[in-house]
Parts: structure tokens; C-alpha cells; sequence
């Protein structure tokens, strides 16, 4: 899985990097919380299902004193944008997802589907193509497993600030042919995330850690 990029699209900026794991050399009472990377053995890994997007694997694990098997999506990873404009508005967008048949509220994002491909630069061309949109300077912002008792997925989601109309506008088709974009303002959507009206957990952690991050520089 790439990493995201540890220099800003725009002269100047920094803070792309995404955070690196605490110093294992300190005292463990005074390391900072984070995850733990584990690696059982795995005894067998089978494709059980061949998708056009993704794949289900089936591994055998040694784990403690016997197996498990555990079956998950193969996923190539993710990325998501948290556009900011200067009146402190995030661009959404709305789209038809068919497993949970609802329209709901998202960040324009997309799969990190070319192998090798520096997740800002998609991050970059999936805010061009899903909302005809620009923008001068680019951040990491967080990045996060969203199913992880089901599969393997990492996306990474992105500030955009300094916003602009693209040159040109992108065909779209299937459920992104009537896609709804709306500028909202920020502090609305995070009200609606914590009022349970919207519902999409990669919307709710970008829209959460931009507030937190922008008020935190005053």
C-alpha cells in the first residue's frame, strides 16, 4: 500500500506525510497511543471469489496455540478530499450507493487502482473528475482502515485549500452521471455528523479532523 506523499503540490507547504508510529525506544507509560502492527503466520491465502473491482481471499492464520480462518476483501486501497473554499464551506457530494440504497453524502474520492500511484496525485485527478474542481495546496489530513474486521483498505484523505473551477468539466456516467455537489458549511456538516443525518464514515472522519485541524490554527 503507498503512503501518502511527504511533499505539498504547492511551493512552501508541508504536512503531507502520514504519521509514522511512536519511537519504540521510549518508555512504553510515555508512548504515544497508536496501532500495533502483528504478523501471524499466514498458512494459506486463496482467492475465493474474483470481483471486477476487488477480490475475497480466504487465509489460514496461526494464531495463539491453534488456526483461524478468516475471509476478507482484497481491497487496492483508497483515496477521499476535504475541499475547503475561503468562506470555510466543504464541498459534498450526493450519489446512489446500491448496498446500502440510499443517496448519501460523501467526499469526492476514488480506488487506488494504478499500481504504484501516488495517492495525492489521486487524490487530485478524483476532485477534478467528481466535482470539476482544483485547488493550489494540498495536505494530508488523516488516513484510516474503514472495515477492518473485512477488509484490507487504507484510505487516505486529503485537505484542499485554494480552490478553483477546473478548465474542463468530466463526462459522467452510472450513478456519478447525476451526481449533487453542494458547498456546505463546515461546521453544518459536522453537526449533521454528530446529529446522525449523515451517515458515511469517510465524510464523517474527514469533515471531524478538518474542523479540528482549522480550528486549531485559529
Amino acid at each position: 500500500m503507498p503512503t501518502p506523499a511527504a511533499a505539498d503540490a504547492s511551493p512552501g507547504a508541508s504536512g503531507h506525510g502520514a504519521p509514522s508510529g511512536g519511537d519504540k525506544s521510549l518508555d512504553p507509560a510515555d508512548e504515544p497511543l497508536g496501532d500495533e502492527p502483528f504478523e501471524p503466520e499466514v498458512l494459506s491465502s486463496d482467492v475465493v471469489y474474483n470481483g471486477w473491482v476487488w477480490d475475497v481471499r480466504s487465509d489460514r492464520v496461526a494464531y495463539g496455540d491453534g488456526e483461524i480462518i478468516r475471509e476478507y476483501v482484497a481491497h487496492t486501497g483508497a483515496v477521499a478530499v476535504v475541499a475547503i473554499d475561503e468562506q470555510e464551506r466543504v464541498l459534498l457530494i450526493q450519489q446512489y450507493r446500491h448496498p446500502i440504497r440510499h443517496r448519501d453524502w460523501e467526499l469526492p474520492a476514488g480506488l487506488l487502482d494504478v499500481p504504484g500511484e501516488d495517492p495525492l496525485l489521486a487524490a487530485q485527478r478524483e476532485l477534478a473528475e467528481e466535482a470539476d474542481i482544483i485547488a493550489d495546496h494540498w495536505e494530508h489530513l488523516v488516513s484510516s482502515w474503514t472495515t477492518p474486521g473485512g477488509n484490507d483498505e487504507m484510505i487516505h484523505v486529503y485537505l484542499a485549500t485554494g480552490i478553483s473551477v477546473a478548465e474542463a468539466a468530466h463526462a459522467r456516467e452510472a450513478e456519478e452521471a447525476d451526481i449533487r455537489v453542494e458547498w456546505v458549511p463546515l461546521a453544518e456538516a459536522a453537526d449533521a455528523v454528530l446529529e446522525g443525518r449523515m451517515h458515511n464514515g469517510i465524510l464523517s472522519i474527514g469533515v471531524l479532523a478538518a474542523e479540528r485541524r482549522l480550528r486549531a490554527r485559529g
